[in-house]
């Protein structure tokens, strides 16, 4: 996600809380989402467009942002790359509450391990970047743990792999339009509201509800889909803003820990024979990964 202030030169104790609010708070996601079982999957991917744009419009008139979204909106470019970014995010959403539906959480914690590393891969395909020694050693650690899961599983995780290939590529799409990160989020879901929009009053209006009677605590889980969505990224775009990149891809990892200790300590999700085999070279590779950024920093 881009952040149009500079990047800090150390962190701040302010950057630090928001950076453990934001992946702590996508670290327990799962738990809100179980909350939801019974709901249909696109019912609850609708909510949490809608609600995001409830909460973003007011959000962009008090901040004064109305000018900058009408410059992105004419920016053909701009609005193209916006318009791929919201599928791509779409998508991320929906295959993860998908696999908390059907019990994967440890595979889609897996894809968020795996999602740094493909960031890199992406940075030297499409940006032309150059690969250091470490990173070479960690992007085949990663890709040794996805062959090993899938030849002892006996299937391919498309699960971690569909959302680390739409959460890289989203990232990697925001970081080359030009519109800063409250900016970007809002124009998403200006996109998807719409149809999200559409999709509810339709089903509404046939008479499908997502369940049979008026059940107001669901309802209200439902409405909480939009806080739920936007704090954590309000809480990365400041904690971007204090802290230096080396700190912000460290507390990162945060998120894919807390997400297998949920799907394990409360969930109770098998940690089957080829996730003992797969998570020790995807966890080597993040080590690997990890040092190389140290070393990296260290140098400059």
């Amino acid at each position: 996600m881009s952040v149009s202030a500079e990047k800090p030169d150390e962190d701040t104790p302010a950057g630090f809380a928001f950076g453990l609010a934001a992946y702590g708070l996508w670290g327990v996601i799962p738990l809100f989402i179980r909350l939801l079982d019974g709901v249909p999957l696109l019912a609850i991917l609708a909510h949490r467009a809608w609600w995001s744009f409830v909460i973003l419009l007011p959000t962009i008139l008090a901040c004064k942002q109305g000018g900058a979204v009408r410059t992105v909106l004419a920016n053909r470019r701009a609005t193209r790359l916006l318009l791929a970014s919201a599928l791509l995010i779409a998508i991320n959403w929906c295959t993860y509450i998908y696999a908390v539906s059907i019990q994967q959480v440890v595979q889609a914690g897996m894809g968020y391990f795996i999602t740094p590393l493909a960031n890199v891969l992406l940075g030297v395909l499409v940006l032309g970047e150059r690969l250091r020694a470490l990173q070479i050693v960690a992007l085949a650690a990663a890709a040794a743990g996805v062959v090993v899961l899938t030849l002892h599983g006996g299937e391919v995780p498309w699960i971690a792999l569909t959302l680390v290939a739409s959460f890289s590529l989203y990232g990697l799409v925001r970081k080359v339009v030009a519109a800063d990160a409250l900016v970007g989020l809002f124009v998403e879901t200006l996109f998807l509201a719409p149809v999200a929009l559409v999709y509810l009053g339709y089903v509404n209006l046939v008479g499908t509800r997502t369940s049979p009677a008026f059940d107001w605590q669901r309802d209200w889980l439902l409405l909480a889909t939009g806080p739920i969505t936007t704090v954590p990224l309000v809480c990365f775009a400041a904690a971007a803003r204090g802290l230096r990149m080396t700190t912000l891809g460290f507390l990162q990892f945060l998120t894919p820990t807390m997400q297998v200790g949920v799907a394990l300590l409360v969930f109770g999700e098998p940690f089957t024979a080829s996730h003992r085999l797969a998570f020790p070279l995807i966890w080597m590779a993040v080590a690997i990964y990890v040092t190389d950024a140290i070393r990296a920093v260290r140098r400059r």
